[in-house]
């Protein structure tokens, strides 16, 4: 099939792709020029494990193109994907400026039938509404339809999300534009849900409020481990182990963070403000989640209460593995804090150093590898779950601390091992390992000897 997907970002790139790599012709288009050219040139605007490889090859066999001509897209197609950004207004809702500029360009453009599918996260009613304004503003009388079909990707695994959907939701009652959008989506192998359009818009938001309701939860109850006693992650274990609750997304930590989580709760809270319903359970998530990403911080005072001066080490700046993505990122408020206390910061991340630097200026130094960033440091913030944090020689980076200080915000290390290394450890919803701890583990070992 002929598809035209609009804006190059993680949505509308990946979605491109992987539609030109099941045979389609694709024309992806962006206003960005620089952006265009790159990717005519194998340059990736993000980082994405995988994308890369099928970009080139598509774009090499004729099957994906590239152009900032949102006419000729629209005229070389007969599906119309809209993968704009839908970014958060001040007031939690979103911002559909881009959709509303797309939707301007196709109804003066076309002149024969088009499916027009909203593959941006949006509001429910904006279906309605790109349908009425692309009616209004035809020049051309001709027939078209607009569906809803919501993505479900995650930034660092969105090729295989894309190629492996746990479902498809296509929003229409027209019977033609669903029988088209079957067929597109058959190869992917992957059950197709239909809905009318209202709720295919809502089941993209009500999916990511929940999830950053269960993150949200479990972070709740590592803050009651941590006071009453537990450790979070036999907590998590034994309720995961609930064939219905499942152990997915109840890894405790220091918050999420992202384009979607933060931007979709918040969006779902103001679409229920609007409809006169106080959405409790998913305000309170997102209080939550600002909440956690200041407790990394919280605990550092706690063991060094005057951070004037003092040098920090932060591994870990984008908001998960596997990406350069930096929107929403924990790493954000923790090395925000850092700085307001007056300390010092040296960070490191193996994808997100150029993000950092268009967020943190020449406000903190900017390390070229792990053991740089920690060398003569205070402390150890661990921010990101990168598998080479995961992985550390521990030794050496005692050695090179100034004081053994090691805040986990990912939960990464065994409590006996941190214990045994001598570290003063902190993690999330488990047991401290305090100066005192460390003492009396060196005086069994002395002992021992």
């Amino acid at each position: 099939m002929k598809l035209s997907v609009v804006g190059t970002g993680y949505v509308g790139l990946v979605s491109g792709a992987c539609f030109a790599e099941l045979g389609n012709q694709v024309t992806c288009v962006d206003i960005d020029e620089e952006k265009v050219e790159g990717l005519r040139n194998g340059v990736m605007p993000i980082y994405e494990p995988g994308l890369e490889e099928i970009v080139e090859e598509n774009y090499e066999n004729g099957n994906l193109e590239f152009t900032t001509s949102l006419e000729e897209g629209v005229k070389n197609s007969d599906i119309i994907f809209i993968a704009v950004g839908t970014p958060a207004k001040e007031d939690g809702g979103a911002d559909l400026s881009a959709v509303k500029t797309v939707a301007k360009t196709i109804a003066e453009t076309m002149k024969e039938y088009k499916i027009v599918v909203d593959k941006s996260t949006v509001p429910v009613g904006t279906g309605d509404w790109v349908e009425e304004f692309i009616a209004e503003h035809q020049k051309n009388d001709c027939d078209f339809d607009v569906v809803s079909c919501p993505e479900f990707l995650r930034e660092g695994s969105a090729v295989s999300d894309t190629m492996n959907p746990d479902r498809i939701v296509i929003g229409t009652e027209d019977q033609k534009p669903a029988e088209i959008l079957d067929e597109l989506h058959q190869d992917f192998n992957a059950p197709i849900l239909h809905t009318d359009r209202h709720s295919a818009e809502i089941i993209k938001y009500a999916a990511n409020a929940f999830l950053a309701t269960k993150i949200s939860f479990i972070n709740e109850i590592a803050n009651i481990c941590e006071r009453a006693g537990g450790n979070v992650v036999e907590v998590a274990k034994g309720i995961g182990s609930d064939h219905r609750i499942s152990d997915k997304f109840l890894r405790a930590g220091v918050g999420f963070g992202g384009a979607c989580f933060p931007k979709d709760t918040k969006a779902i809270v103001k679409t229920a403000n609007e409809n006169d319903y106080d959405f409790k359970i998913v305000d309170s998530v997102v209080e939550v989640n600002e909440q956690q990403k200041e407790t990394m911080v919280n605990k550092l005072k706690n063991l060094l209460p005057n951070l004037t001066n003092k040098t920090i080490s932060v591994l870990g700046l984008s908001f998960k593995p596997n990406t350069d993505d930096m929107r929403e990122a924990p790493s954000r408020t923790v090395i925000k804090q850092l700085l307001e206390a007056g300390a010092k910061v040296k960070a490191y991340d193996p994808i997100a150093m150029d993000e950092a630097k268009e967020v943190f200026g020449d406000q903190i130094e900017y390390c070229e590898g792990t053991y740089e960033a920690i060398k003569d440091t205070e402390a150890v913030l661990l921010v990101t779950e990168w598998d080479q944090f995961q992985d550390l020689d521990l030794t050496r980076v005692k050695r090179l601390l100034n004081k053994p200080i090691f805040i986990d915000g990912r939960n990464c290390y065994d409590l006996h091992e941190m214990e045994q290394e001598g570290f003063i450890y902190h993690s999330v919803g488990r047991p401290s390992i305090s100066a005192h701890d460390v003492a009396a583990t060196k005086e069994v070992a002395a002992v021992n000897e």
